[in-house]
């Protein structure tokens, strides 16, 4: 199938030479196209101009099967890259979540049992098809809001079958949906209940065990650890990205969430492909990703659902840093999915300039899950996921109206979605 898009009132975010990443002051721009059109052949992005330059009966020639899309008065921009989930989990945990409001901190609630041990308990009672529906209507319904592809993570398992069990279903997504999903196993997570006091043991069952098995069995697209106080240490960090390394498994990393961990330093050290969360940076850890290739990435819900101090976003990017901004959707602290919720409160939250914000949640949010040169922009030779606009005035407008779904058509893979809004 084919599909041109015509009478496009602004085709966002083009590029003629693809870049890997934006950083610095490069996030402020942002190729905008007026009155543009945008053909796409199976599933790639073929080509894009503006109206004017439109030969229609050329571009036609010899093609059978064509659907035809007016987006007069409506934008068409590439699909959110989401580079940090959670999203398979087994239940929601707004018990918790009062608990918080009562007072208690995130890390008084991990102490008592809650939190990500929790979740790992409820785990055990369901099964992988339950996972698996569940996680399909939460794919279901961020695609609805512009996602076209995402990072999935284990995490909720803390032992070989709970992990796997995980992983299994994150493949499964894989097979099912039109979303570009890849998978992070995150064992290290948080240190089981039967492994308090003799961490390192738990690490060498990840690091001798569980790392191994997931290679073998090809669950895995990264390996990720939560750097943190309370968590792992630099050290533990270090020996699980140094096996994932050996097994061709790439870091991704949970680091300075809850203070100065090292997690940043460890992550440039072993080149993670990011590092995340990072509301506790400092001129050194600026210092050390600006001499790496490894995507600094701020998770706006998760800081604002847990009213937990801001990372210095504008200050990352005012230094040169690029900067990736992704959901984290998760049931205990970012329950929600929405990434255009995520790009208002890049600008609103974080002042980032609407085109910051879009490159912050596309192009380096390809990159921070190594699929730079496939998605994040719209450019020839391209994975054709994109969405169309309602009827807006523009860029601006999309972080400015934070509380409505501003996307009227979904395409992933050159296909137009049928989505639940």
């Amino acid at each position: 199938m084919n599909l041109l898009i015509e009478n496009i009132k602004q085709l966002v975010h083009t590029e003629e030479k693809p870049v890997q990443w934006a950083k610095g002051r490069a996030m402020a721009q942002v190729n905008v196209l007026d009155d543009a059109w945008l053909w796409i052949e199976g599933d790639r992005i073929s080509d894009f101009g503006p109206m004017t330059a439109l030969n229609k009966e050329e571009l036609l020639q010899g093609k059978t099967e064509v659907q035809f899309l007016d987006a007069t008065n409506k934008l068409v921009l590439p699909s959110f890259v989401d580079s940090h989930t959670h999203l398979v989990y087994p239940v929601s945990r707004e018990a918790e979540f009062v608990d918080r409001i009562r007072g208690l901190s995130y890390e008084e609630i991990a102490r008592r049992g809650g939190g990500i041990l929790n979740t790992a308990r409820k785990l055990k009672e369901v099964s992988e098809e339950e996972l698996f529906v569940s996680a399909l209507e939460r794919l279901n319904e961020i695609i609805a809001f512009g996602t076209g592809a995402v990072e999935i993570k284990s995490g909720y398992g803390l032992n070989w079958e709970g992990e796997r069990k995980m992983l299994r279903v994150i493949r499964r997504l894989k097979e099912v949906s039109p979303l570009t999903i890849r998978s992070s196993f995150l064992g290290a997570h948080a240190v089981p209940q039967e492994y308090k006091g003799k961490q390192e043991k738990y690490v060498d069952v990840v690091v001798n065990e569980m790392i191994p098995q997931v290679a073998e069995e090809q669950l895995a697209d990264f390996v990720d650890v939560f750097c943190d106080r309370g968590f792992f240490t630099v050290e533990d960090t270090e020996r699980i990205l140094e096996a994932g390394q050996r097994y061709g498994l790439r870091g991704k990393i949970h680091a300075n969430e809850l203070d100065f961990s090292g997690g940043i330093q460890a992550g440039v050290k072993y080149n993670a492909l990011s590092v995340d969360h990072l509301e506790y940076t400092g001129d050194a850890e600026i210092e050390a990703l600006l001499s790496s290739e490894t995507m600094p990435t701020v998770l706006p819900g998760a800081a604002f659902f847990l009213n937990m101090i801001e990372a210095p976003a504008r200050k990352m990017i005012d230094a040169g840093l690029p900067l990736a901004m992704a959901s984290d959707f998760n049931p205990g602290s970012a329950p929600s999915g929405n990434m255009q919720l995520i790009l208002s409160m890049a600008s609103i939250v974080f002042k980032l300039l609407p085109e910051e914000a879009l490159n912050a949640t596309t192009l380096n949010g390809a990159y921070a899950l190594g699929l730079s040169s496939e998605l994040g922009t719209i450019a020839r030779g391209k994975k054709a996921n994109v969405y169309i606009t309602k009827e807006i005035s523009g860029l601006s407008f999309l972080p400015y109206a934070f509380g409505s779904n501003k996307v009227e058509t979904v395409i992933l893979n050159g296909a137009v979605q049928t989505t639940k809004k």
